[in-house]
């Protein structure tokens, strides 16, 4: 059996769209984790980063908080984004789906569905 976790908030509805896909294409999640309810710890934020290929991969640039700190304003470091990330979950992209250590970050069709074939279906 594949180790799946979907990170997620269950009342964001680009999470509930990708939750219902893996629905439809019956993928067994081990772990769901609510980001609100048990946020991640920084070794966490900074393991999925490493997964993604850099904490830019996993830090999203929509949180209404991104803009109200002025942060679109000047380029963040790494340990800025990871040090964001570990504090307030808004600043993570999501939903956040791990397979068997490999992970992909936000949703979007196509790029989900490739990430299924070559992390879930592909044996």
């Amino acid at each position: 059996m594949k180790d799946t976790i979907f990170y997620w908030l269950p009342n964001c509805t680009t999470c509930q769209k990708a939750k219902r896909r893996l629905e439809r294409h019956k993928v067994l999640v081990t772990q769901f984790r609510d980001l609100k309810e048990e946020p991640l710890i920084r070794e966490e934020v900074e393991n999925l980063a490493k997964m993604l290929g850099g904490a830019g991969e996993l830090f999203s640039r929509r949180a209404v908080k991104y803009r109200e700190l002025k942060l679109n304003e000047r380029k963040l470091s790494e340990e800025e984004m990871i040090d964001l990330m570990a504090a307030e979950y808004t600043f993570l992209k999501r939903p956040i789906l791990v397979i068997n250590g490999k992970a992909t970050a936000g949703y979007f069709e196509k790029f989900f569905d490739m990430f299924l074939n070559e992390n879930y279906y592909n044996k």
